[in-house]
């Protein structure tokens, strides 16, 4: 790989110092779109936890954002509900993105991209113009906030004939990566990206600078990839491995997302650990007959290590080994203005008593009842930084839906980290949909799905925080199967040919994995709580130009 960097650079030298023979003319482009969505839910939380069924201390979910504790010591009610658990949420936002290419011939062209968020309509400022504060800002009151966020800025170029009698190009610059996004990854960041079409086989090799950390220093973050497929009669056959070497990990120390240090270890200080993970998949798209088929499998395999902890303490702590898998297949079969398909997906889970809320070396596992501490994470995981979760679109309730995004999305089930790797939504669950659309004019459609939703993770759950009796703050966690069934009805409507509008709801029939420990105080027993079924009515309004 390190060998193709280097081939890539010297073709950006050769390009840099061939003279064009002919003038060219710039032709440029403006695209993008311009959504609204409204949110009307209870127990689904958005992406940055406020709302969930979740509390410190779970199995399962690793590195989320926040993990809010519902039910909190010192209230004036021991064990009085705190937080949005059972209660009713209503927001909107929107997002715009504009798009500009600045194409000087088919051989080359440039592209920025700027996105516009709001977090919440109505939000409150945050006071100061730092840099977290910056982004997602357009709700506020009054707007003129600094709100633009630059997204890509790249260029696309095609290389001169050297030899090789297939075509081949190259994109550089702050620009998406992207291998099957609903299952395994997309990002953005600096890196390159090739194009080798070698008809009917395509390859694409891609490197990506996930951290530079000290210039002179062996600590920076690189990610690896190649991605090969080829068409096969009526199918496109792919398979593809990612490589992250990260020489620092977690990329960015974040106390909130990794949790607290060990004092016995010294463990989560920045710089003193390093992970090396891999993701190998393959997949199958195409058509059989009348009947649409996609398949895809993906394996993942880590390893995190204290590198301070095994050169001066007295007691090494052992590396976290990751061993984790997904796969899902989809059929659909279309037949006049209706479809009908089915979606079957699995995803293993962790083992709480193997296996610790962050999954990083030196931390105990999730279970209370163990004294151990974490050594291995069965649970599938994707890569840091992925936007799996709001890829995934697969409900409305569980996983996520049409107006899910990194910044507004919902979704039960949707976890993610930008500085560590994270069970994404499917990790430590399965799950079995069956649905139909109708397209009963040529402005409506109609779609209606139900799941049964199920948990893979083991001597805990992946979602729920249930234990088991005596219920106190060192009883073991309860493992729980069923999630529950979700119902969704989606109607998608064509106002004019750039403007549609989709509505949603969806019913979650919750089972024991969604139920939650409410702990009294610190140190008494409490008692596990079944919240109440999530549910959720969305919307969005998108205006594509």
């Amino acid at each position: 790989m390190k060998k193709f960097i280097v081939l890539i650079l010297f073709g950006l030298m050769i390009v840099g110092f061939s003279a064009m023979a002919y003038a060219q003319k710039l032709e440029f482009k403006a695209s993008g779109t311009i959504d609204f969505d409204t949110v009307w839910e209870t127990n689904v939380p958005f992406y940055f936890g406020s709302v969930s069924v979740n509390q410190a201390g779970h199995t399962g979910l690793f590195q989320t954002w926040t993990t809010p504790a519902f039910y909190t010591a010192g209230s004036a009610a021991p064990g009085h509900r705190t937080g949005a658990l059972d209660k009713s949420a209503a927001y909107t936002y929107a997002r715009g993105v504009l798009r500009f290419d600045a194409i000087m011939s088919k051989e080359l062209s440039g592209t920025i991209i700027f996105e516009i968020d709001a977090l919440r309509s109505g939000q409150q400022t945050a006071g100061t113009l730092t840099q977290a504060s910056m982004r997602n800002n357009l709700g506020a009151w009054a707007t003129d906030q600094a709100a633009v966020e630059v997204k890509n800025v790249y260029i696309d170029f095609g290389l001169p004939y050297f030899g090789i009698p297939v075509p081949m190009t190259v994109r550089v610059g702050a620009l998406p990566f992207g291998v099957r996004p609903n299952m395994v990854v997309y990002t953005d960041g600096m890196g390159i990206v090739g194009g080798i079409n070698a008809d009917p086989v395509t390859i694409i090799p891609m490197w990506g600078k996930m951290l530079e950390g000290t210039d002179y220093a062996a600590d920076d973050a690189d990610m690896y990839g190649l991605h090969v497929n080829a068409k096969v009669g009526t199918f496109t056959v792919g398979g593809y491995g990612l490589n992250y070497n990260m020489n620092t990990y977690p990329l960015q120390y974040n106390s909130a997302a990794v949790g607290t240090p060990n004092p016995s270890y010294g463990i989560v200080i920045a710089g003193t650990q390093r992970a090396d993970f891999w993701w190998l998949g393959a997949y199958v798209d195409g058509k059989a007959g009348p009947v649409n088929i996609n398949f895809d499998f993906v394996y993942d395999r880590g390893t995190v290590e204290q590198r301070a902890s095994k050169q001066t303490s007295a007691l090494p702590v052992d590396d976290v080994k990751y061993r984790g898998w997904a796969t899902r297949v989809k059929v659909d079969y279309p037949w006049e203005k209706f479809n009908f398909g089915g979606t079957f997906m699995y995803a293993s889970g962790a083992d709480a008593n193997k296996t610790s809320i962050s999954g990083l070396p030196g931390t105990a596992v999730a279970n209370p009842s163990s004294s151990l501490l974490s050594t291995k994470v069965g649970s599938y995981v994707v890569p840091p930084g992925s936007e799996q979760s709001p890829s995934s679109q697969e409900s409305i309730v569980m996983y996520s839906c049409f107006n899910a995004s990194a910044d507004g999305g919902t979704g039960i089930a949707q976890a993610g980290n930008y500085q560590q790797v994270s069970r994404g939504a499917f990790g430590g669950t399965w799950f079995a949909k069956l649905y139909g659309s109708a397209k009963l004019n040529p402005w409506y459609k109609v779609t209606l799905q139900g799941l049964y939703i199920a948990d893979t993770t083991k001597n805990g759950n992946t979602l729920g925080t249930a234990r088991k009796a005596p219920y106190t703050i060192t009883a073991a966690l309860r493992d729980d199967k069923t999630i529950g069934w979700e119902f969704d009805i989606i109607n998608e409507i064509d106002i004019y040919k750039n403007l549609k509008f989709f509505a949603g709801f969806g019913y979650l029939f919750a089972g024991d994995g969604l139920d939650v420990w409410r702990r009294t105080d610190a140190v008494t027993a409490g008692a596990n709580y079944s919240p109440k079924n999530p549910w959720n009515v969305t919307t969005r309004l998108l205006y594509s130009f």
